[in-house]
């Protein structure tokens, strides 16, 4: 009989000293949705980034001109995102890994054939396609 109650008395103690150890010390603060805000007031949790030429907040996977990893490694493949200015002097692109956009100038073009350049980024523009040099290796390109 007393191994009985031995027994009961050390499962009764690991259950509440496992139970007492999964327990927080403090309540945790509720995580406000949106509440994430960006220095211009863009939401990074609903997807929103600050987009210099358009001056607003955007989706950038919604944005018409998107560009493929051209040597993707391994299984996930990476996506960039050009935005065009009204006038079409200036490309704003956003490339994955990079803190924020870079604008690129036009420096030569024609409605069909362009280059955007800056520092070390060149876009070109033949007909409907679209490739994105660093260095000048192509890194993004996309086919309408």
């Amino acid at each position: 009989m007393n191994t009985k109650k031995l027994f009961l008395s050390l499962t009764f103690a690991m259950f509440c000293t496992f139970t007492f150890a999964q327990s927080p010390a403090k309540p945790s603060k509720p995580v406000m949705v949106g509440g994430d805000r960006d220095k211009h007031g863009c939401i990074g949790s609903a997807g929103y980034t600050y987009s210099v030429i358009k001056k607003d907040c955007v989706r950038l996977f919604e944005q018409k001109t998107q560009l493929k990893e051209v040597n993707a490694k391994g299984s996930a493949t990476f996506n960039a995102t050009v935005i065009f200015s009204a006038d079409n002097k200036q490309a704003e692109i956003f490339v994955p890994r990079s803190k924020s956009s870079t604008i690129l100038t036009r420096t030569r073009g024609t409605k069909r054939s362009s280059v955007w350049k800056k520092d070390k980024y060149a876009l070109y523009q033949k007909g409907d396609t679209y490739i994105l040099k660093e260095s000048n290796k192509p890194i993004f390109a996309q086919v309408s």
